[in-house]
């Protein structure tokens, strides 16, 4: 099931890929090149609903990479209120149910964002005439007892976060297999089958739970419920520091990657902000270069790399050459443990994205 899902999906995504580039590549031949914009924005739209698919998966998986903070729960719901609006559309109504918020949880706030999103959307799809959604929060402390049925979290006060809708509902023997990726009951075209799994997924990995009640014709509620964090101070809300606009033209970048094709786009991005690039296809290569007497200002490198280094281990034998150097891992996997307070940049990424990151990371150095 899961591997069927997966190849029927990613062929729709390639198909629009490769039907696009055939598109331009014919426009091109025949010097129609104000044509060719048509093609492209279909095939970025293709290659990011496809860095969605594998974001989802990672989350079923437990593989995602997260970045917790301490997180105040009512906040981000109330903050959410105008985009749920939207999304479930004035057929439903949409009523807050919240505590003071004095409970924070510890989590990555952009998935928690994105597991309420998706729990919204199955709820308005569960209510195609209209209904009430319902989302509520609570304090709760679990027991061992509690958990036992999803290799539970350690007991402790959690904050429930708990969406409700007055729909259809479910089945018992749909409800036993909900938090299965690619399994749906929507049509052919509505829905991969994977937002309760991303969800489960996101809320394991973060230490907690997600429950789920639902019965025919009495609506369904999901209860995601995630540890609460001892801490109250955050930093919510502060941004980060706008990258500068130009880039020097004598500083160096060593960039690894096995991907010879991705590594190539990315050489040349920077290149024409006139970094110079020094490109390597694993560790060894990278630190022969090093030691060839180059001058490297900056690493940028993979962490999933063949031959017997991966990127941390390379990022840990180049500062032991250049003390200080600025670092930026790029992955596509979170399989490999990172630095605390690591510099990454998922793939796949814009160049755009990776040039500034860039910039920003040489100015502060």
């Amino acid at each position: 099931k899961l591997t069927g899902g997966i190849a029927h999906d990613f062929n729709n995504m390639l198909q629009g890929i490769g039907g696009s580039l055939d598109m331009v590549r014919r426009r091109i031949a025949d010097g129609r090149i104000a044509e060719v914009q048509r093609f492209l924005d279909p095939a970025r739209h293709s290659v990011d609903r496809a860095a969605g698919l594998t974001r989802r998966l990672l989350a079923f998986a437990r593989r995602q990479r997260l970045e917790p903070k301490p997180v105040d729960a009512d906040a981000l719901v109330a903050g959410m209120a105008d985009l749920i609006r939207r999304t479930v559309g004035p057929a439903v109504s949409l009523e807050l149910r919240l505590r003071d918020g004095k409970a924070r949880v510890l989590c990555d706030p952009g998935e928690l964002e994105s597991a309420l999103l998706n729990l919204c959307i199955n709820a308005r799809d569960a209510m195609p005439q209209g209904g009430r959604l319902t989302i509520d929060t609570e304090d709760v402390c679990l027991s061992a007892a509690d958990a036992c049925d999803q290799e539970g979290p350690a007991p402790g006060s959690f904050v429930a976060i708990s969406v409700t809708d007055t729909g259809q509902g479910m089945p018992a023997e749909v409800v036993e297999r909900a938090f299965e990726p690619f399994f749906t009951t929507k049509p052919q075209g509505h829905g991969t089958g994977l937002g309760l799994s991303q969800v489960y997924g996101f809320a394991r990995q973060s230490g907690g739970l997600v429950r789920l009640q639902s019965a025919p014709g009495e609506g369904t509620t999901v209860r995601l419920c995630l540890p609460q964090h001892e801490r109250v101070e955050t930093a919510e809300g502060q941004s980060a520091a706008a990258a500068p606009e130009t880039a020097g033209t004598d500083m160096a970048v060593l960039l690894v990657d096995d991907d010879d094709t991705g590594r190539e786009a990315a050489a040349e991005r920077l290149r024409e902000l006139s970094y110079r690039v020094l490109e390597a296809a694993d560790g060894p290569a990278a630190l022969h270069l090093l030691d060839g007497g180059v001058r490297v200002d900056m690493l940028v490198t993979d962490v999933g790399l063949p031959n017997g280094m991966n990127g941390r281990q390379v990022a840990e034998a180049v500062q032991e050459r250049r003390p200080g150097i600025p670092l930026l891992f790029i992955t596509g996997y979170a399989g490999t443990e990172l630095p605390p307070g690591s510099e990454v940049i998922d793939k796949p990424f814009e160049l755009d994205t990776l040039a500034r990151r860039v910039q920003a990371a040489l100015a502060r150095h």
